[in-house]
């Protein structure tokens, strides 16, 4: 998964749906004051389903029901809040609680990690409510679902793919939003990941010395993922594997394009100490091919 500031939007996203219910809830001065509660998951979560007649500290007012999520959500209890909001929708289908309360069930199965769940309720959101005040943040937290999801970059990609598809949703509709510049950056690490994944491919083709397939993947990189901080190693690839071709000259130029963009690169320094006789590579602690080649040999030696 990645994670680069997952913790942070969690925390970030919580105060945006608490003002959502404390901004409907006129002449409140307190969660509390609505649904006094005592702390007891599964006790909430049964006078959510179950009416007690006669209890005053009931309230069974679709506005009751919210506040009572909220403040499950406050207190983190999320099966609890998504019971709750869930009431409201059943109980009140037509009052404006029940429309905001689809988006909170939405966000409490997100912090259950229950991604499925969440998107499922956002895209109901969505295609419901297309015109309601908050559609902006349904889109982020749907895309947000695909982002936590994606996974190391030696698995397949296809979450990665519908992370950054949502998230350009995100951007393409709502550019000049907080949740676009958030999403833009999302869009950078995802793409990086894409590349990390054609990076393994394009090593192990290498390794297996498969060599056209290793270009194919290399220059993918080179050419779709620019942006990425992997175009120096693909760069590098190339260089190697022209070389253990015969190609020196598209090796040559494999490796000035390299030190024109990327001059400190250590890449660079073992391309250049690939085609230069005595020059030092970076890191003899990360042979390329070459060097792999060459002591894989020396290994066979008698002597």
């Amino acid at each position: 998964m990645v994670n680069d500031t997952a913790p942070m939007t969690r925390r970030l996203l919580t105060p945006l749906f608490l003002l959502l219910g404390l901004a409907v809830l006129p002449g409140c001065s307190t969660l509390r004051s609505l649904n006094p509660w005592d702390g007891n998951d599964a006790a909430l979560a049964q006078r959510a389903r179950t009416p007690q007649d006669g209890d005053p500290t009931i309230d069974r007012s679709p506005e009751g029901l919210y506040a009572a999520g909220v403040e499950a959500l406050q207190a983190r209890r999320f099966q609890a809040a998504v019971d709750l909001f869930d009431q409201v929708e059943r109980d009140h289908p037509y009052s404006a609680w029940a429309t905001n309360a689809k988006i909170m069930t939405a966000y409490g199965e997100y912090q259950r990690n229950r991604y499925t769940e969440a998107v499922g309720a956002l895209d109901r959101f969505i295609q419901l409510h297309p015109a309601h005040r908050d559609i902006a943040y349904a889109y982020y937290l749907r895309a947000l679902c695909y982002y936590e999801q994606i996974s190391d970059a030696q698995r397949d990609q296809r979450t990665t793919e519908q992370a950054m598809a949502a998230l350009q949703d995100v951007v393409n509709r709502f550019p000049e939003s907080s949740y676009a510049r958030d999403a833009r950056l999302k869009i950078d690490l995802g793409r990086d990941h894409l590349a990390g994944k054609e990076m393994n491919v394009g090593r192990f083709y290498e390794r297996q010395r498969l060599y056209a397939s290793a270009i194919g993947r290399f220059r993918r990189v080179i050419e779709e993922f620019q942006t990425t901080n992997h175009v120096p190693e693909a760069l590098h690839r190339l260089t190697e594997i022209y070389l253990a071709l015969g190609l020196e000259e598209e090796a040559k130029k494999t490796a000035s394009v390299l030190g024109h963009n990327f001059p400190g690169s250590p890449w660079y320094q073992d391309s250049y100490a690939l085609l230069v006789e005595g020059a030092p590579g970076a890191d003899s602690g990360r042979p390329g091919l070459m060097r792999r080649s060459l002591r894989s040999i020396a290994s066979l030696s008698p002597f």
